[in-house]
């Protein structure tokens, strides 16, 4: 049998629709909550490579803690294999992808983050930067920000990220140019998907702020905050594709989706 890594399940036209833009901004406000939730316990980022690959190169000759940061780097690759594997397996069974069960197993983790947290599995909020609690809580919060990004990217032919914002930041510049240079439908299309990919900066800002109030306050518990807003984006707009993509081929044919949303 032969796979498609990147099989959509959700046309361009859905894909970028009102209906399901709450719920792409809803798992970019989950990403920032879950970045910054890192950084306040332990001063380290998790939901994306650059800042982790930079810290394996900056720390070059520091056998060890080189070795520590590709963890953290091999676990959010980890979770990208785990999300396509969840995906994918129930192909060989001839069954529609879900890509919902990586995102409930995102939602799963976070959970599982904040009681292991409560047990001081991890250790203190707060506490020593680089100690080992520090590296294994990251791994596991990578391994999380691996899976969502790829269950999203995955089900939308790479249209879709919500774990970093160097690519909608880009889009958004490029469709305000578009709108400009445009008119008619055209400008007013390119307005909408300049609200889109700016809405998605904005929610994993918002999502980012909503951390630094909550970590004091509850700890590791403040992790359920993203967990709840995965939850929610997912059955909003993942769930109802396990229904979807059984109807006629006609309807599960989806458009060309445009990349870096």
């Amino acid at each position: 049998m032969t796979l498609t890594t990147h099989q959509p399940t959700l046309s361009a036209d859905d894909l970028l629709s009102r209906r399901h833009a709450p719920s792409m901004l809803m798992l970019a406000a989950a990403a920032g909550a879950v970045n910054a939730g890192a950084w306040v316990i332990c001063e380290r980022f998790v939901t994306h490579v650059t800042g982790t690959a930079t810290r394996v190169g900056v720390d070059a000759g520091q056998w060890l803690l080189m070795a520590e940061y590709g963890l953290v780097l091999a676990a959010f690759i980890a979770g990208a294999m785990a999300s396509v594997i969840a995906i994918q397996a129930r192909s060989f069974r001839g069954l529609p992808p879900l890509p919902a069960l990586p995102l409930f197993g995102t939602a799963a983790i976070l959970l599982g983050t904040a009681a292991a947290g409560v047990f001081g599995v991890f250790g203190a909020v707060g506490g020593g930067v680089e100690e080992a609690g520090d590296f294994a809580f990251l791994s596991v919060l990578a391994f999380a920000m691996g899976l969502m990004n790829a269950a999203v990217a995955s089900s939308t032919a790479l249209a879709m990220r919500t774990t970093h914002m160097t690519g909608p930041a880009t889009d958004f510049g490029v469709t305000l140019v578009t709108a400009w240079l445009s008119e008619g439908d055209a400008r007013r299309r390119a307005l909408y998907l300049a609200g889109l990919r700016g809405g998605k900066v904005a929610g994993f800002i918002l999502g980012a702020a909503s951390m630094v109030p909550l970590v004091p306050t509850f700890g590791f518990l403040a992790f359920l905050a993203p967990a709840t807003l995965i939850i929610v984006a997912t059955v909003r707009s993942f769930v109802p594709l396990a229904t979807w993509v059984r109807g006629p081929a006609s309807r599960r044919t989806p458009g060309a989706c445009p990349v870096g949303a």
